[in-house]
């Protein structure tokens, strides 16, 4: 008897729903923030060191630089800057889509000390006499730009003018601006033996007023300057840029064009793989697809979070991830089917099972992407929180939603009798009477021994890690300045671009440049790589002079040498601390061997991903080890299937007694998850090539590197994983002195026993 009420509950879940995101998902859209990488903007490090002898660092002096910077971002008019403090003595502020970079750079780290002093250079005022915002640009009595101050009490300036006319005849008001920086922003040498001296006007009667004029020869946009660094205040401390990244703005709007687009594209495909392949349940999986990817975006909405490039990809992979629990599910549900059971039975079974599979999974994703969140900077940790987002969200939708919309069809009778809705034919359907097991079911990859052939294998990748044990030294790593320190320039031509056009612009600023790359489909993109760490005035001659010859403003990160090695540490860090996690995850919820063969697995894959690039001289930046540490998760989820099932095929067993059954047990279970291993590799697969056809250039060499490893890496977990086992094992059995073949156990009951 089929249930109505099922399917008219599913249809209103599924019109709800959709109303719902389709009313709701543009706002989420237009409030997500977006990264400087996506709309422009920079983003600089400072370290702070103490402005005068015997000043401490602490975290109350932290906290007030923090404040006073965001005084100056208030001038900026910049919506919602991110100001961090970092460690013991660093600053981080972002600032995405600020208009005029050079002038927000000054703004930020530029000393404006303003004093009043007598003939006798003692001072009678300074900056921390002026009123809340009491700068302001004006224009003289002879219409030339001046600054007018208030000041916070007329009374003091009445004490200090009646000073100064008691000092007859030097009754001279000194008016004074320090900048700690340097000056180039002002060109206000009112003397030339002096330029921090502005003016000496001559007091010859008591002024009992508030307000003061500072004349000079400004321009009226130095003067509007001047007037917002005296409103921001005076720093507490000095502030060193030890890294700096700045996007143009025409950068941030195209990666973002092109990396959406390479979504949809992925994305496309993928719905159209799970319509053809799993039939009505790859119709479920499209709506939760759908359903996941919306709750992505509103929960990182919610959290505030800061959408970057690296987010978007995060994003994008998380959707031929969170396939991968559509499709452990998907394949149980067929092999419950193939067994004879009921579409009812064959549900629920095949949802019990690859439960355990896909928590198992993705808590081991959780563990490589949480330490990438906490040794990761700025748009790696937007990377590594799309990612924990994506994991949870992937998680939530595939088993519970899946099993809710899934199971209201498969409770309505509706699908009774139709196993081919399911993508299973008639003719694969064994008797129930004949008792088959799930385990007992043949595949198509029968003919295949893994187990036998591990020694290929073993050989194969050992003669790799060879040949990268000798290019290594030789090639090393073509790392980024992210690593080595330096400056990095990108520029985005409105014509093709030459190499030699490209050094001419830097031979008339002075520059060497260690080399130039010219790319894009149009050879619009350059980048060039400087080695030594520019200055900040030297970044805004530079850019200024890129914006006039290109027309548009070019993107230029500097990372000083202690930076670079900084995050070299930390790279190292990740790496080591993502295996320990896994061991002792994989561990806990497995067994010791099992744990190391799948660390081990996981090693080669980071390995082969740093010898590939190595080889083929692509940069490495922080966004590989992103990548790495990403696909390091990725392979030993992919492990974690294999031994999952490996762990379901030992318990039918009980106990293994000789090393066939080991082998045979390896066999078995890379055999049955074999179909899957190939069908997640291939949707994950189809969102990097999408990536790095029609994504952004920024990203290039990140989804090479996925690329790569997801290939190297389904290799290693199914080819080196699970053969590391057998050896483990085997050693395990020989040590207790159990008879280890079925050869050698017939050898063994032949002889007389005593």
């Amino acid at each position: 008897m089929v249930k109505r009420s099922r399917i008219i509950a599913f249809l209103l879940v599924v019109i709800l729903l959709g109303s719902t995101m389709g009313v709701t998902a543009t706002g989420i859209l237009k409030d997500i923030k977006l990264g400087l990488d996506l709309q422009g903007g920079f983003e600089v490090l400072y370290e702070v060191t103490p402005a005068k002898k015997g000043q401490e660092i602490n975290k109350e002096t932290l906290a007030s630089t923090a404040e006073a910077l965001d005084k100056r971002i208030n001038v900026l008019g910049v919506s919602e800057p991110n100001i961090q403090i970092e460690g013991e003595n660093r600053i981080r502020v972002q600032l995405a889509g600020v208009t005029d970079q050079n002038e927000a750079r000054e703004i930020l780290s530029t000393q404006a000390n303003l004093t009043f002093r007598d003939a006798n250079d003692r001072v009678m005022m300074d900056g921390a006499d002026l009123a809340e915002n009491g700068a302001s640009q004006t224009f003289d009595e002879n219409g030339a730009p001046s600054v007018s101050l208030k000041l916070k009490s007329a009374d003091t300036f009445k004490k200090v003018t009646e000073e100064i006319v008691k000092m007859t005849p030097n009754n001279y008001l000194v008016i004074w601006l320090d900048f700690e920086e340097g000056k180039d922003s002002f060109k206000t040498e009112i003397t030339k033996e002096d330029p921090k001296f502005l003016s000496a006007p001559t007091v010859r009667e008591i002024f009992n007023q508030n307000t003061v004029s500072i004349v000079g020869s400004f321009t009226a946009e130095e003067a509007q300057e001047l007037a917002s660094l005296l409103n921001a205040g005076a720093l507490p401390v000095k502030l060193k840029e030890v890294y700096s990244t700045s996007v143009g703005a025409k950068f941030g709007e195209q990666a973002l064009n092109e990396t959406v687009f390479a979504g949809i594209i992925g994305i496309a495909i993928i719905y159209l793989f799970m319509l053809v392949y799993y039939r009505f349940p790859g119709f479920i999986a499209v709506v939760t697809l759908s359903i996941y990817i919306y709750l992505v975006l509103l929960v990182f909405d919610w959290m505030n979070g800061v959408l970057t490039l690296p987010g978007i990809a995060a994003l994008i992979l998380g959707i031929g991830m969170a396939v991968d629990a559509n499709i452990i599910t998907y394949e149980r549900i067929k092999e419950e089917l193939k067994v004879g059971k009921s579409i009812k039975s064959a549900f629920q079974a095949g949802e019990k099972r690859a439960f355990t599979t896909i928590l198992d999974s993705n808590l081991n994703g959780l563990i490589s992407a949480a330490v990438l969140f906490f040794y990761g900077t700025s748009s790696v940790k937007g990377f590594a929180t799309m990612l924990i987002v994506s994991i949870l969200m992937s998680f939530l939708t595939a088993v519970y939603g899946s099993r809710l919309l899934l199971g209201l069809w498969v409770h309505s009778g509706l699908l009774k009798k139709k196993p081919s809705w399911f993508g299973v034919k008639q003719s694969e359907i064994k008797d129930i009477a004949e008792n088959y097991d799930t385990l007992d079911l043949p595949t198509r990859f029968d003919k295949l021994d893994f187990a036998k052939n591990r020694k290929k294998f073993f050989i194969f990748s050992g003669v790799f890690i060879a040949i990268g044990l000798i290019v290594l030294p030789i090639f090393r790593l073509n790392l980024a300045i992210d690593f080595t320190s330096g400056t990095r320039v990108e520029v985005l031509s409105n014509v093709p671009l030459t190499t030699e056009k490209v050094n001419s612009v830097f031979e008339k600023l002075d520059l060497e440049t260690d080399d130039i790359v010219i790319s894009g489909d149009k050879k619009e993109i350059g980048a060039a790589r400087l080695v030594g760490v520019l200055t900040k005035n030297e970044i805004a001659k530079l850019k200024s002079e890129f914006k006039k010859e290109f027309g548009s403003d070019p993107n230029v990160s500097t990372v000083s040498p202690t930076v670079g090695k900084e995050l070299a540490k930390n790279a190292f860090f990740a790496l080591l601390i993502a295996s320990i996690g896994m061991i002792i995850y994989i561990s806990f919820r497995f067994e010791l061997y099992m744990a190391i063969s799948a660390v081990v697995s996981m090693l080669f894959v980071a390995f082969f991903m740093v010898t590939f690039f190595s080889i083929t001289r692509l940069e490495v930046d922080l966004t590989f080890i992103a990548a790495v540490l990403t696909i390091v998760g990725y392979s030993v989820h992919d492990t974690i299937v294999t031994f999952d099932r490996m762990r379901e095929n030992m318990h039918k067993k009980k106990r293994l007694k000789t090393f066939d059954e080991i082998t045979e047990v390896v066999n078995v279970s890379i055999r049955q998850t074999l179909t899957r291993s190939i069908n997640t590799v291939l949707t994950v697969l189809i969102t990097v090539i999408a990536l790095i056809v029609f994504g952004s250039t920024s990203i290039l060499n990140f989804s090479i590197a996925l690329f790569v490893g997801l290939i190297i890496g389904v290799y290693s977990s199914i080819f080196i994983a699970a053969s590391l086992w057998v050896v483990f094992k085997g050693k395990e059995l020989k040590k207790k002195g159990i008879i280890k073949t079925v050869k050698e156990k017939k050898k063994y009951s032949d002889q007389p026993q005593v």
